[in-house]
């Protein structure tokens, strides 16, 4: 299995009152690595939609820290997808992410099924 790694510049922006990068930053980050990994879909990840999102954090991180972010597929149902991601700081594990993005038809409201296409484009980051 493959994974994708997206590298993230930390912002002053990000930090709370004790000088951390805020819990809630890390929600920002998962979203960079997702749309960043999507993207290999080719095109535009507007027919997708994230119906949740769980961020279990592992360890502080500081302004000045070098954060990536790796992401894959766990699962891949017929019109969603579960993605999992690792956000790391300085090369130790900082949290563990986990969404379903779903494809999706924003003219009817309604879920579509995941092409052939992005079938095959995700199958090698697909954990088994």
């Amino acid at each position: 299995m493959r994974t994708h790694r997206t590298d993230v510049q930390l912002r002053f922006g990000d930090t709370d009152a004790l000088g951390h990068i805020n819990n809630a930053s890390f929600a920002s980050y998962a979203e960079l690595g997702r749309l960043d990994f999507l993207s290999t879909l080719g095109g535009s990840v507007r027919s997708l939609i994230l119906a949740s999102l769980y961020i279990d954090f592992r360890r502080q991180v500081a302004l000045g820290d070098r954060v990536r972010v790796e992401s894959w597929v766990e699962k891949l149902g017929r019109t969603s997808m579960t993605l999992a991601q690792t956000i790391y700081a300085n090369d130790a594990r900082a949290a563990d992410v986990k969404s379903v993005v779903v494809h999706f038809d924003y003219d009817t409201n309604t879920a579509k099924e995941l092409t052939e296409g992005m079938r095959e484009v995700l199958a090698p980051f697909v954990s088994s």
